[in-house]
């Protein structure tokens, strides 16, 4: 029995652990899952990247995250889990503990999500909590990377141990807008080694998310069966990372942007900015933006910088707000190192550091972080070459559509409306 020595407070109107219904024992522990499969990657003679399976393994651990507070969200989730589990029985599902302990009702099967941290917590230790969402809850109680300057600890930001999705999903699905796919994202931001995302635009925007979930049986196959002799390859689109570090030497992964901007303070900031170990500027400004090129349709383009294809190898540094006119974006090459000081002429306390919209920390005069692409910006360990050991591929490997538009240049004219007119209407 699942969580026996918890099930009161989970809940309260059981006394007796020989009372406990069968739905009680549909959540379980993700440690009691086999471990992660991870695919080989290779590139095609046309330089496509395509996924494939090791030889006779399949994905058994099927990672869903889905849009907070939307039903058709949760619906959605509810639906795609049962085709999952009923046409692959071998299959299982991983939630998040809350979506774990508000859906698994709804569902057949049992569902897997992350322990409590210790013996005195309850099964869903989180579902009280004002944030309705849990991405960096751990097996551990003591957190082993904080922020740059932590005001307080606290567990939902990703400074934490290593944690167990990392360990045991085969495979990610989003069921929301890119809001839903950086949250993901982040939950893999402390390994080098991210499971393939297939993604759904059920959001706001949808720039990111690839496919219609009308679809969804058809792209689940596709990944089900990659590179088997009855399939088509699969191909997939590698968003790099920003791999940034702090003086004090911690470190995570961004798929979007680093950003430190002044915050709260009136005054602007002072910030040296250096490339390769050279004095490039000393920026007067907002702030700074150090961008991948999947960031560039984010923070970066709302401050003036340009639009990158998320295949090409760079960094993008943009400013927010500069004092100087002069002061432009730059594109900066896969290999450099960005090296972002607060100066001691700023007159402020320090600059809020974020990273993909998520608050790092501060960073004080004198502080610095250090940020490059993940590897050097190579898709494999820096080199450009796909290995086939299954451990090679950087960033995050997200499923491409099969046919049709490139969905990069369809997301250019549909929703950021690219070089439309004014009074055009869209067709």
């Amino acid at each position: 029995m699942i969580f026996h020595r918890h099930l009161r407070t989970l809940v309260p109107c059981l006394h007796r652990q020989f009372s406990v219904s069968t739905r009680c024992l549909e959540v379980r522990p993700i440690t009691k899952l086999p471990p992660r499969i991870q695919p080989n990657y290779t590139k095609s003679r046309h330089g496509e990247i395509e996924l494939q399976w090791p030889a006779g393994s399949r994905p058994r651990n099927i990672m869903f995250v889905k849009k907070p507070g939307v039903q058709v969200t949760r619906d959605a989730l509810v639906e795609f889990a049962e085709h999952i589990t009923t046409t692959y029985p071998e299959t299982n599902i991983i939630l998040e503990p809350t979506v774990a302990a508000s859906l698994h009702h709804r569902l057949s099967k049992p569902v897997y999500t992350l322990p409590p941290p210790n013996q005195h917590s309850s099964p869903f230790p989180f579902t009280q909590s004002p944030d309705a969402r849990t991405p960096y809850h751990f097996a551990t109680d003591e957190p082993t990377s904080p922020p740059i300057s932590p005001a307080s600890p606290d567990p939902t930001q990703p400074f934490f141990a290593r944690n167990l999705y990392q360990t045991y999903a085969d495979a990610v699905i989003t069921l929301g807008g890119d809001g839903t796919i950086l949250y993901a994202a982040s939950l893999f931001s402390t390994t080098t080694s991210v499971p393939p995302f297939l993604t759904f635009a059920m959001g706001t925007l949808g720039f990111l998310g690839t496919h219609k979930y009308s679809t969804y049986e058809s792209a689940f196959r596709s990944l089900y069966t990659a590179a088997t002799a009855s399939s088509a390859p699969l191909q997939v689109l590698p968003r790099h990372r920003l791999s940034a570090v702090s003086s004090s030497g911690h470190q995570l992964n961004a798929m979007n942007e680093l950003t430190l901007h002044r915050g709260q303070t009136p005054h602007l900031a002072h910030i040296d900015i250096e490339v390769n170990g050279h004095l490039l500027t000393e920026a007067v400004a907002d702030g700074i933006i150090i961008s991948t090129p999947t960031g560039s349709t984010a923070y970066s383009l709302s401050s003036g910088g340009c639009i990158l294809h998320p295949s090409v190898g760079s960094l993008l540094l943009t400013p927010i707000c500069p004092r100087s006119l002069s002061f432009r974006p730059l594109v900066l090459p896969r290999d450099v190192e960005i090296l972002v000081r607060l100066s001691r002429r700023s007159r402020g306390n320090g600059v809020e550091v974020s990273v993909d919209g998520r608050t790092w920390g501060t960073m004080a005069v004198g502080e610095e972080v250090r940020v490059r692409l993940e590897g050097g910006g190579g898709h494999a360990l820096g080199t450009g070459e796909i290995e086939n050991s299954g451990i090679g591929m950087l960033g995050i490997p997200c499923v491409k559509r099969e046919g049709g538009e490139d969905a990069w240049v369809g997301g250019l004219n549909r929703l950021l409306k690219f070089n439309y007119a004014f009074g055009e209407e869209m067709e």
